[in-house]
């Protein structure tokens, strides 16, 4: 069992099913992506977890057992909805909060000022927060999110209104938290923090789980037998080089006098055969299969559900 697990949770606001007999797993230690476009249900299902609203059906598991009002000293939240008070003080304010999360003052100082240090904001600490771009309010919300050392973090849209440079610095702090024990559970629309961050993911469409699996597995699922390879001379003698039943989907001269070529073969189940073919005939410098990325894998399998629900209306 995972450490956050829900059993067939639903959810309904007035006309509206946000939520409908949702389950997902979540192992502990992992970094857990929560996807799926605009009205999904993503939020309602996080909000069910921080115990801010409940289901109308299912239940919820943490470690083992129902979720009880006492776990949320244990859970660390980022609401995609940030708020902070602009007429505070920074260092004012994060203090507060970090005290609300039951730490004593000296610690929660001694904290702050590490975490201040370590985002680079140590300078902010008298300004107001209204002084503050964006990107620096939300530094210090997932400071003030993960200063209590909580075991199960969850971020809706962490990277909103991140420049490159400062999404970068919390994906290294979110790996940096998940190697020091915290299970994380993060909902995005940007499908390459996925990538490099997830370990598992859940697709919710239309308020139904679609998909759920490891990123790996799930991209090997959804391969199209792709390879790609870069040749040395070929002498325009691509085709002879390449077995029948593979086609040339791409073929692209390099300044180096190399070519790049796409095959693809649905029948391949790996590239050997391929590779060792070519072998005969020229010298191969790089070969890959090419997986689908999860943007791909996300517009197909939504636009896919979409297409078949709207063929059940007609």
């Amino acid at each position: 069992m995972g450490f956050l697990v829900t059993e067939g949770v639903s959810k309904q606001y007035s006309n509206h099913r946000a939520l409908d007999k949702v389950s997902i797993s979540v192992r502990e230690r992992s970094i857990y992506g929560l996807l799926g476009p605009n009205g999904a249900g993503k939020t309602s299902l996080i909000r069910i977890i921080n115990q801010i609203t409940a289901p109308d059906e299912g239940r919820v598991l943490l470690k083992g057992r129902a979720l009880h009002p006492n776990d949320t000293a244990i859970i660390g939240y980022l609401p995609e909805e940030r708020g902070l008070y602009k007429k505070m003080k920074v260092g004012e304010q994060a203090l507060y909060l970090v005290r609300l999360k039951g730490l004593d003052s000296s610690t929660a100082k001694r904290r702050l000022k590490e975490w201040f240090e370590r985002f680079e904001i140590q300078d902010w600490w008298n300004r107001t927060v209204e002084e503050l771009s964006k990107g620096m309010q939300q530094k210090v919300q997932f400071i003030v999110t993960v200063i209590h050392e909580p075991e199960l973090l969850i971020f809706d849209e962490p990277f909103s209104g991140f420049d490159p440079i400062n999404a970068n610095l919390l994906k290294e702090e979110i790996f940096r938290l998940r190697d020091k024990g915290a299970t994380i559970l993060f909902s995005t629309h940007n499908m390459a923090s996925v990538e490099e961050l997830c370990d598992d993911i859940a697709l919710i469409n239309r308020s139904k789980k679609i998909l759920e699996g490891q990123v790996g597995d799930i991209k090997r699922k959804f391969r199209e037998h792709m390879f790609e390879l870069e040749l040395g001379q070929t002498n325009g003698r691509v085709e002879e080089f390449i077995p029948a039943d593979y086609e040339i989907v791409e073929q692209t001269p390099l300044t180096t006098g190399h070519t790049r070529i796409k095959v693809k073969n649905p029948m391949a189940e790996d590239g050997n055969a391929l590779l060792s073919n070519v072998m005969k005939h020229t010298t191969v410098y790089a070969f890959r299969e090419i997986l689908p990325s999860m943007n791909d894998i996300f517009i197909q399998q939504v636009q896919g559900v979409n297409a078949n629900n709207g063929n059940n209306l007609l």
